[in-house]
Parts: structure tokens; sequence; C-alpha cells
């Protein structure tokens, strides 16, 4: 009703838990959602399964919180190289290859990483260009991360 009345623009929710996926896959089927906000990374693929397949169906928006998953990805990568084979889809740093790995979702419509760094946000940015990882190449990310130590 706000929506016909003018009052509100989109209508979304978001979740940033897992243990909430099943309330959230019910309110993509039951609501009229214009967008829907997830925590997804490579260390999390989850949503991939069902919920990004869901908005894809549904026509619903998908806003990517916490790609670096919160500061887990940042620990488990800590005092190591960004892959030489990351070149290959333009990622140069740790930020640029957590970024392209959730933009290249085709469902995906905007990643939001927090940072109040300018030198972040230029590295932030860059992970928004240049060419894409293919679905094996995400794959081979997902491998490459989940070998790592576990954050602590």
């Amino acid at each position: 009703e706000l929506k016909e009345e003018g009052r509100v623009r989109y209508i979304g929710i978001t979740y940033d838990t897992p243990d909430r996926h099943d309330e959230l896959i019910q309110a993509m089927r039951d609501e009229t959602l214009d967008f829907i906000g997830i925590d997804y990374a490579v260390d999390n693929p989850a949503a991939a399964e069902t919920i990004l397949p869901l908005a894809q169906d549904q026509g619903i928006a998908v806003i990517i919180y916490q790609p670096f998953g919160r500061t887990r990805l940042w620990s488990r990568v800590a005092g190591r190289q960004v892959p030489e084979w990351a070149q290959e889809f333009d990622a140069t740093t740790w930020a640029q290859f957590f970024i392209k790995y959730v933009i290249a979702h085709p469902v995906v419509t905007v990643v939001t990483p927090a940072t109040s760094k300018p030198a972040n946000v230029i590295d932030n940015l860059a992970g928004g260009m240049g060419r894409l990882p293919d679905e094996a190449m995400r794959h081979r990310m997902e491998e490459l991360v989940a070998a790592l130590p576990s954050a602590r």
C-alpha cells in the first residue's frame, strides 16, 4: 500500500546469519520484495545453492553485505600473497579477489564492502573493474580459501 501511495519506492529484507535462511526463503516466496540483503562471501557460498536462484526466479535484486566475511577472510589470508592465477581475472589484491568472487555471480546486483579508509575504497572499486572469474574459476577460489586455516 505504501508503494502504491508513492511513499515507499522499494521494499526489501536483509539478514546476515545463516540460521535464518529458512525465514528469508519463506519471505521471498510469500512477499513481493524488490531486494534482499545477504551475507555472501568466498568462504560462505551457501546462499548460491538456494537463495540466489530463488532471487533470480522471483526477480529480486540482491545486495551483498560482508564480502570479506566481516574480518574472517582477512584473518585467513594474513601474510599470504594473492595467487598468480588471480591475474586471469584482474585481481591483484585480496580485496579485489573477494569482491570479484561475489560480483561474478550473475544474480548479484550490488556489493557493499564497508570501510572508512580512502585507500581501501579505491582498492574495493578496482574489484568491480576488469575481468571477472567464470564459474570454474569461482570454484577454484572457493577451494583455495577452504584450504586455508580458519579464522580464530
